[in-house]
């Protein structure tokens, strides 16, 4: 379940906390990062349950834009040969991937593609199953219909995928990009218990403009450090999210100074979930939500 003060902590400055300590005494809030990518099919409804059943705090997805305006649940805005198969059962020739391009697809023809039948090369300890990739909306319904029968409520963290050289072949402009998400989370009304993140900071900024009160992340995997990082959005995000080998303590203490969380990406190997719980982290994304559970637990004891 969502504690209240989850999304409180993400917006309230923590200087205090910083100069009596360093480290977060919480343990860390778990996003199952794609559902739950090395247990089942990446971005799926059967992976997304199967998290909420864990009882991780956060699933965390990706969106695309289809064709006919709907907001799609996947990592590339076409359909990848790794996971995919077309509509006649083929195989997706990895050179042509893009071709298979989501934005000039409607929602109807992207759910003929079997995106969760293929071995995935990274996780050999994934479950294949047949399964399309979902809309937002199909997602959420699933997740809260769950929730009422018992299953567990986290929030949505919501990667805008979006890149600068695919601006207007394979994805909506910035501004238009964030209105369609950001229409599409207020009619499901989970506004209040979404994180918004991206690599892109005009997508960011243009969320802010709508929305001043959504708590938003900037994804970082440069070197470029902190300040640079920063710079380019014109407001102070929420949250701060980069790869986690990036994340130390002095970063950690810089973030609290400013009252910015430290949510790191993404943590699978157990050596390494430990070293981010000891550092304090905020939160912790992981194809393996099981694994972090499991030891925050165990340093709980």
């Amino acid at each position: 379940m969502v504690r209240a003060e989850h999304l409180l902590r993400a917006l309230l400055p923590l200087a205090l906390t910083a100069c009596m300590n360093p480290h977060r005494t919480d343990p860390p809030e778990v996003h199952g990062h794609r559902g739950c990518r090395g247990l089942l099919p990446e971005n799926t409804i059967p992976a997304f349950l199967h998290a909420a059943e864990l009882g991780v705090d956060w699933i965390e997805l990706d969106v695309v834009i289809s064709a006919d305006g709907q907001v799609i649940v996947s990592h590339e805005p076409w359909m990848s040969h790794v996971i995919c198969t077309d509509a006649n059962g083929k195989a997706i020739e990895q050179e042509r991937e893009r071709d298979q391009n989501i934005y000039r697809m409607t929602a109807a023809q992207i759910r003929a593609f079997d995106c969760g039948s293929l071995e995935h090369p990274r996780f050999p300890g994934q479950e294949q199953r047949r399964v399309h990739k979902p809309t937002l909306r199909e997602v959420v319904e699933a997740i809260e219909e769950t929730a009422m029968t018992g299953g567990g409520q986290p929030g949505y963290n919501i990667e805008v995928k979006s890149a600068p050289a695919l601006y207007g072949s394979h994805q909506p402009k910035p501004v238009q990009l964030a209105a369609m998400v950001h229409a599409t989370i207020d009619s499901l009304g989970i506004t209040d218990r979404s994180i918004i993140q991206s690599f892109d900071p005009a997508v960011l900024m243009a969320m802010h403009a709508i929305d001043q009160d959504l708590v938003l992340a900037l994804l970082v995997e440069n070197d470029d450090g902190l300040e640079i990082n920063l710079q380019r959005l014109n407001f102070t995000p929420a949250i701060y999210s980069p790869e986690f080998s990036k994340a130390d303590g002095k970063l950690r203490v810089e973030l609290r100074d400013r009252g910015i969380q430290l949510v790191v990406w993404t943590v699978n190997e157990p050596a390494d979930i430990k070293r981010m719980i000891a550092l304090g982290v905020d939160g912790i994304i992981s194809d393996y939500p099981d694994r972090v559970l499991n030891l925050i637990e165990e340093h709980r004891e």
